[in-house]
């Protein structure tokens, strides 16, 4: 029976997308997203390959907004039938769930707007606020309650927000409230090449600390239900310069539930960017020590967190790249990270140019009692890579990549690192107007750890519908030392996309490790199954 809800849900709202819908004199729209997989025991990888009891998952979600002149609405339903293996949603009570996972009715004038319902919202770089839904992840912090924004032209802007956080199905037993300012001295003072913004915002998280028979707060040093968190932003553009600055603090918090004593927290974020011609330039230091902020205290999971602190570190999209990306170290860690690009066209022919990109990240423990010794910065992550783009002519273009990556699989609590080299060749032909085949090559060098990986993608695409691919991954130094085998981790499928509707469904083994969408990242386990996955919107 919940194959079949899924099915009929996806063929209606594919059909329903063809088409745009008037309801009166406003506009309604939509989209609808399936992830489905039936998942089968594949003994090849052991213990790991035994699928579920039912062998299936799937993450649905039916989502729609009606506008009409100033006036909008809208609503999403949400349905894990179960849901999938590694979603930490599906280890919350009650995990076969179908529920209404969002709505909102907003007024929008000229300078203020309305909204109440479930609110997305984000105060300056996130530092203390970041209310938002990723579905590559599983989770859903948006906060039930009312949200009110008064602009006085483009001179200030104030926002002001109070309600619940939700907590992947359920609500978090605790409440936000929060305020933003921003005051544009550029439009203040009518410098018209130039971008001046002073910001500033609170926010305030309350929670009862006498619910849990198994955790004493105040032996941990935490007393007052309130907590309190600042920022202020400074933010400048001017001609091809641009630079920006957010400092944050919070007061007494236990900054994840692994925490044996409340601390007082504190982040710096300093943003460096420069455009000239074919060259740009960027680049960012953060310092972060105890500025994890839980939604609820009795909470537990990736989306338990009231603000965003991604990874600010290179995000690839090739596979042996992101083999082991790095993990954020909220208790504390300072670093940075610095991209540079550069392009060169050919003046006679737009057809041939090359792309220069270089990017260097590093981060060290910010605490001393954050290591084991107590006497030295522990190196956390560094990445240093480099990736040029050739367009040759109409026909071929070719991409190297080639990233060094040094990490601690102990967070820092031992002096300990792991190297990888990461080589990539990635070539593209272009057959037709239509049709082009598209080649990566892929090796990771390294001594320790897992050893020496291998992997390679084909991809034929035939514009607009259809795209095939298979793709095979590869440990080649399995040992008994390190307890791995020699595992091809494949897949393979197509996918089919029609105006605003995509189909694909492939087959495959996949690797046990995580998975990271905007710098935050989850765990999934290894697991082999049909994978069938659509989106579409009207």
């Amino acid at each position: 029976m919940k194959r079949i809800l899924t099915l009929l849900l996806a063929a209606g709202c594919t059909v329903a997308a063809q088409a745009q819908i008037r309801l009166g004199d406003g506009q309604l729209t939509g989209s609808f997203e399936t992830n489905t997989i039936y998942y089968v025991d594949d003994n090849g990888l052991g213990e790991a390959g035994k699928a579920p009891k039912d062998h299936f998952g799937s993450n649905n979600y039916l989502k729609a907004d009606y506008t009409y002149g100033r006036f909008s609405a809208g609503l999403q339903a949400d349905a894990y039938l179960p849901a999938l293996q590694g979603y930490e949603i599906g280890q919350q009570p009650g995990g076969h769930k179908f529920y209404l996972s969002s709505k909102y009715i907003q007024w929008q004038d000229k300078n203020f707007s309305v909204l109440v319902g479930d609110i997305f919202d984000q105060f300056g770089n996130g530092l203390i606020y970041r209310s938002y839904e990723d579905r590559q992840l599983g989770f859903n912090n948006s906060v039930e309650g009312i949200r009110g924004i008064y602009r006085f032209g483009n001179f200030v802007e104030l926002k002001g927000l109070y309600g619940r956080p939700r907590l992947y199905t359920d609500y978090a037993d605790s409440w936000v409230r929060g305020a933003d300012l921003k005051i544009s001295i550029a439009d203040i003072a009518k410098a018209s090449e130039l971008q001046l913004t002073i910001e500033g915002s609170y926010v305030n998280r309350y929670e009862g600390l006498d619910k849990d028979e198994y955790v004493d707060f105040a032996e941990l040093g935490l007393t007052n239900p309130n907590l309190n968190m600042y920022s202020g932003r400074l933010n400048l553009d001017w001609k091809g310069l641009s630079l920006r600055g957010e400092y944050a603090v919070k007061s007494t918090d236990l900054s994840s539930l692994n925490q044996t004593e409340a601390m007082k927290g504190h982040a710096s974020l300093v943003e460096l960017g420069y455009y000239y011609k074919g060259f740009s330039f960027s680049g960012q230091f953060r310092e972060l020590d105890h500025m994890g902020t839980l939604l609820s205290l009795y909470g537990n999971g990736t989306g338990n967190t009231l603000n965003y602190l991604p990874a600010l570190t290179r995000q690839y999209t090739y596979m042996l790249a992101n083999l082991n990306p790095y993990q954020v170290n909220v208790e504390g860690e300072i670093g940075g990270q610095v991209d540079v690009y550069y392009t060169w066209r050919n003046p006679s022919n737009r057809h041939r140019y090359w792309n220069f990109h270089a990017n260097y990240s590093t981060f060290y423990t910010r605490n001393l009692s954050q290591t084991a010794s107590s006497d030295r910065h522990e190196l956390l992550w560094r990445d240093a890579n480099f990736d040029i783009e050739r367009q040759w002519n109409r026909t071929w273009k070719t991409t190297i990549l080639y990233s060094f990556q040094e990490w601690n699989p102990y967070h820092g609590a031992k002096h300990r690192t792991y190297v990888s080299n990461i080589f990539v060749a990635d070539v593209t032909c272009k057959i037709s107007k239509k049709s082009s085949l598209r080649a990566e090559v892929q090796y990771l060098l390294s001594d320790e750890y897992e050893g020496d990986w291998v992997a390679g993608l084909l991809e034929y695409n035939l514009a607009p519908r259809w795209s095939i691919f298979f793709q095979d991954m590869y440990n080649l130094d399995a040992t008994a030392a390190n307890n791995y085998e020699k595992i091809n981790y494949y897949s393979g499928g197509f996918s089919y996309t029609k105006s605003r509707t995509r189909i694909q469904l492939s087959y495959g083994r996949n690797r046990a490790g995580y998975i990271c969408s905007g710098g935050v990242c989850r765990y999934s386990p290894a697991y082999t199954g049909v994978n069938l996955a659509i989106t579409s919107s009207f």
